[in-house]
């Protein structure tokens, strides 16, 4: 009979649950009268809520997100014909987006700008982390755009910049994009701005100059070694010559560079940790380092390890918080990941299992302390769970 009891509850538990019954004395939820467990499925107030924000998202732009809560829909209501439909639409506008940014791309750099290649396979990329076309493009067919930064001082103008740096006003344009500007912007003094290398356009200012790198020559078995050149002997009484020496490439470094190339990032983070624990703060090793946990990070998106990619980030965005376009995928990445949570929360939810499903909503809360869906629901569970231990207890 005890079993049979618990049957019974339980049954009534998802019923409440799937009706949005906010009471456990069996009352209506707000503004829906008599609604129980035969309520229409599109009624449910949990997926009433969802549906909302998926049309909003949509209003605004954020399609992703929106084809994000359509799925939620889906999962806490499967039947509802309307909510399918809405998200086959939206994922069709999603694929023409990112086919619309891939063109730009290629637009772009078959017009030498890589920069705003860049920024367009980046903008498909975050329409859809998964696709391959632009992911390729951004490894293959763009660099990392290396900059400067720069200082703003009373008195700078874009132009002027543009003048300072590349010896031309008229690239002040490539200034205003690399920082994304507002039209017509007015530069506060102590503003930093990143002042990108343009390919092919060597910078003027002598600050911004890099020395070319020294290449070592290779000794072959028919061509020995190059030796040092015999110095000329000192006049007599002159000081004798300081004696120069040969700075070799520290293996480790080496090894962590070998595995770079690989994209074996594991191997090359671990190396430059062994390196940098010998020289902490050294450039070399740190960039080495960085370098590898964005490849890393970039890897594990597109394998879709969003909580992999997000540790990954974060340690990218420790060493160097503006790097590269860290930030935002870090943003991107923790998204993703109270969206899985969140996700799991609401099929736990259906299944009857309410302390597992809250268990999930408070990994959201704890990721993003102000997602109020979240706090709603963890309230109707816990709800739910007090009036079944007062029934069982009858």
């Amino acid at each position: 009979m005890r079993a049979a009891a618990r049957s019974v509850v339980a049954a009534a538990a998802l019923g409440l649950a799937l009706g949005g019954c906010a009471a456990l004395t069996g009352s209506a939820a707000p503004g829906e009268p008599g609604a129980g467990p035969t309520a229409p499925i599109a009624r449910d107030p949990l997926a009433a809520r969802h549906r909302q924000q998926a049309e909003a998202l949509e209003r605004d732009g954020q399609l992703r997100r929106a084809a994000e809560e359509w799925k939620i829909v889906l999962a806490i209501t499967p039947g509802d014909a309307r909510a399918r439909e809405s998200l086959r639409a939206l994922q069709a506008k999603i694929d023409r987006a990112v086919a619309e940014r891939l063109d730009e791309g290629r637009k772009a750099l078959a017009r030498g700008v890589e920069l705003e290649a860049r920024r367009k396979f980046l903008a498909a990329l975050a329409l859809d982390p998964s696709n391959r076309a632009a992911f390729d493009a951004l490894q293959t067919r763009t660099r990392e755009v290396e900059f400067v930064t720069h200082t703003v001082r009373p008195g700078d103008t874009l132009a002027s910049l543009a003048q300072r740096y590349y010896g031309d006003r008229s690239r002040s344009e490539v200034i205003w994009e690399t920082n994304q500007l507002p039209p017509n912007p007015r530069l506060g003094p102590g503003t930093i701005l990143k002042i990108p290398a343009i390919p092919g356009v060597p910078f003027v200012h002598p600050e911004a100059r890099r020395p070319p790198p020294a290449v070592a020559a290779i000794p072959t078995p028919d061509v020995p070694r190059p030796g040092p050149a015999p110095a000329p002997s000192p006049a007599p009484g002159a000081p004798a010559p300081k004696e120069e020496y040969t700075t070799e490439v520290n293996p480790l470094l080496a090894e962590a560079r070998d595995a770079l190339e690989r994209s074996d990032y594991a191997d090359a983070i671990s190396t430059a940790d062994k390196y940098l624990a010998g020289k902490p703060g050294d450039r070399e090793g740190l960039t080495l380092k960085k370098q590898a946990l964005y490849g890393q990070a970039r890897s594990q998106m597109d394998a879709q390890q969003y909580p992999e990619s997000v540790q990954s980030l974060t340690q990218l965005t420790r060493l160097q918080p503006d790097y590269e376009d860290a930030p935002a995928l870090l943003k991107q990445a923790r998204t993703r990941v109270v969206e899985q949570h969140y996700t799991q929360g609401v099929r736990f939810y259906r299944e009857e299992k309410l302390k597992e499903a809250i268990a999930e909503w408070r990994v959201v809360l704890e990721m993003e302390p102000g997602h109020a869906n979240a706090r709603r629901n963890i309230d109707q569970a816990e709800r739910l769970l007090r009036g079944l231990e007062q029934r069982m207890k009858k």
